[in-house]
């Protein structure tokens, strides 16, 4: 005679993934703001919005992941750090736009609930909403046997954030002579992960304990630093400056995002050598043989973000960043665009 079927004995264990949610509510709760009105575990989180703060509020939503990155946490058997990715992604995409990021949300589905890898997520979740000042107001754990190996997962975030209409920053003053600021990467953050492991593991033959001379770290760690949130030193800087226009540089690194937020008639000339390239993109270029375009329009070559400023405010701007403790460049300019020209030039090293 056959044992009774059950949920548990087809993977999915109820009970475990209601004593992870149990041990993640207090974590959680560390990015309560003011405004939260729920805890973790009803059918939807609520957000008390006040609407004596804003003249005439604009929603600004963004939803990603963190893509093949993943891959290398799992290997690793590290997870501290991705959930910081994950926030990352989707509240720089929004404070490009001007935009306070409000509450965050998380998917996290997986093959077999283990209560201390989903914490150790977590954990990084909670810290990546911590530093963009954003309130986790809750998420999804999908437990999936079958579908995800037992040792598998994968993440998607979103993240919503608000700015008054007339403080929406979307590129429309841009302006010839206006000047660019590169803010630093901390590596790869989040994208170009397929190339970069295709590079160093299948023609270079590395594996992630291996460390190249130019590293400070083992190539797994260097590849894990998180994405860095450039939120509060946005936040900080249009306060006080004019600042046109940002660009997140994710997948498409240089050639594929600037022209998104650069008026028709403009085009970008961008001077290679004005900041120091992260050594973990001349390693991957060096193995891989990879031509420059190719690149600047995987990677973010170490600039993270960039800031469209007028020439007269740029000294200030890099003054205020130099004290918000980011490392901050003076990496280009807007010039006139012809018809027939690119809209991203990358001049040689002077």
């Amino acid at each position: 005679m056959q044992d009774n079927a059950s949920y548990k004995a087809a993977g999915v264990d109820i009970d475990e993934a209601n004593r992870f949610v149990e041990r993640l509510k207090p974590l959680v709760k560390t990015t309560f703001r003011r405004e939260v009105m729920s805890g973790i575990g009803g059918f939807g989180g609520l957000f008390h919005l006040d609407p004596e703060k804003y003249r005439d509020p604009v929603l600004v939503s963004s939803t990603d992941g963190v893509g093949t990155k993943l891959k290398i946490a799992q290997e690793m058997n590290r997870h501290d750090t991705i959930g910081i990715d994950l926030v990352a992604m989707s509240v720089n995409d929004i404070v490009v736009q001007g935009a306070e990021p409000l509450f965050f949300l998380d998917y996290l589905s997986l093959g077999k609930i283990d209560v201390g890898r989903c914490l150790e997520i977590l954990d990084g979740i909670v810290r990546g909403c911590q530093d963009a000042g954003c309130a986790l107001i809750g998420g999804e754990t999908a437990e999936m046997p079958g579908f995800y190996r037992d040792d598998e997962y994968d993440l998607a975030g979103f993240c919503v954030g608000i700015v008054d209409a007339d403080r929406l920053l979307d590129g429309s003053a841009i302006r010839v002579g206006d000047r660019i600021i590169g803010l630093a990467s901390s590596g790869l953050h989040s994208n170009g992960f397929s190339l970069a492991r295709h590079v160093l593991f299948e023609r270079g033959g590395y594996r992630l304990g291996d460390r190249l001379e130019a590293f400070e770290h083992a190539i797994g760690d260097e590849l894990l630093a998180p994405t860095r949130i450039y939120v509060r030193t946005v936040l900080n800087l249009i306060k006080n400056f004019t600042v046109k226009g940002i660009v997140h540089i994710t997948g498409g690194g240089f050639i594929d995002n600037i022209p998104r937020i650069i008026p028709a008639a403009s085009r970008v000339i961008i001077q290679k050598g004005a900041w120091p390239v992260h050594p973990v993109f001349s390693a991957i270029q060096k193995i891989g043989n990879i031509v420059d375009d190719e690149m600047y329009r995987v990677f973010n070559m170490g600039i993270g973000m960039m800031l469209v400023v007028p020439e007269k405010e740029s000294g200030e701007i890099l003054e205020r960043l130099e004290r918000l403790g980011e490392k901050a460049y003076l990496i280009g300019q807007i010039d006139k665009r012809d018809p027939e020209q690119p809209s991203v030039v990358l001049l040689p090293p002077a």
